[in-house]
């Protein structure tokens, strides 16, 4: 079990200590985070907005073709970009995040140079990359029913974790140790998910200025002592 204060108390006591690097490394895994979903989104609506815009007479049957082939060649455009950027989520930016999950876990005992975001590439790299898509698909089934997909989350919540300190698990065991860790603590994290609401209402009402510049290296810094908190473990150790 764990104290909420006390693991929110070590995060920012840490993040601060060395504010400028783990607002960089924030910033980095917001990035990363958010270009995934902003190229999905843009997929969707592609093809709607390219029939929108289109005021053409369609009872000419060269004219129909022509907008067929036009409608066919926008499609593939927009499959093939999702394809790219899912490739480059997957073998790159999924990494990417283990290195800042790895950042923060070492912030906490000395100030890490950014060079650990590339840990996973130096680091038994087809384990995270394997560990990582297995992870995202298991919970990716389970959200068609929506709750099974917020206990898988939970569930496989120290997975980035677990491979930025044992990067030679294998993908299977890395999912089985972390559903092992969370056993008890899942509805404990999701309170302690839940106490951080009133910063994140009060970067809504900045305009996500609160949340660059201070939440996001907060809540990411007490993440990394959530999972020292609950596996035991300290820098020393990894």
């Amino acid at each position: 079990m764990f104290i909420r204060t006390d693991v929110k108390e070590r995060g920012k006591k840490s993040f601060k200590a060395n504010y400028a690097n783990c607002f960089l490394v924030s910033v980095i895994h917001t990035l990363i985070a958010g270009s995934t979903v902003a190229v999905s989104s843009r997929r969707a609506s592609s093809s709607r907005e390219f029939t929108e815009t289109i005021n053409i007479d369609t009872t000419d049957e060269k004219t129909m073709a022509l907008i067929i082939t036009l409608l066919i060649a926008l499609v593939s455009a927009v499959y093939l970009i999702f394809l790219i950027m899912t490739a480059v989520d997957i073998f790159l930016f999924n990494p990417l995040k283990i290195g800042c999950s790895r950042f923060f876990l070492l912030n906490h005992s000395f100030r890490p140079q950014l060079g650990e975001l590339t840990y996973c590439f130096r680091n038994n790299y087809l384990n995270s990359v394997l560990a990582t898509l297995l992870k995202n698909f298991l919970i990716s089934i389970g959200f068609i029913i929506i709750v099974p997909g917020i206990i898988l989350t939970y569930s496989y919540r120290m997975v980035p974790y677990i491979l930025a300190t044992n990067p030679t698990i294998r993908p299977v065991d890395a999912l089985k140790k972390s559903r092992e860790m969370m056993l008890g603590n899942k509805w404990r994290t999701f309170v302690y998910d839940l106490s951080f609401i009133g910063w994140y209402l009060l970067s809504l009402v900045t305009c996500g200025i609160v949340g660059l510049v201070y939440l996001k290296p907060y809540k990411m810094s007490s993440n990394a002592a959530l999972f020292e908190a609950i596996s035991g473990t300290s820098q020393n150790t990894y």
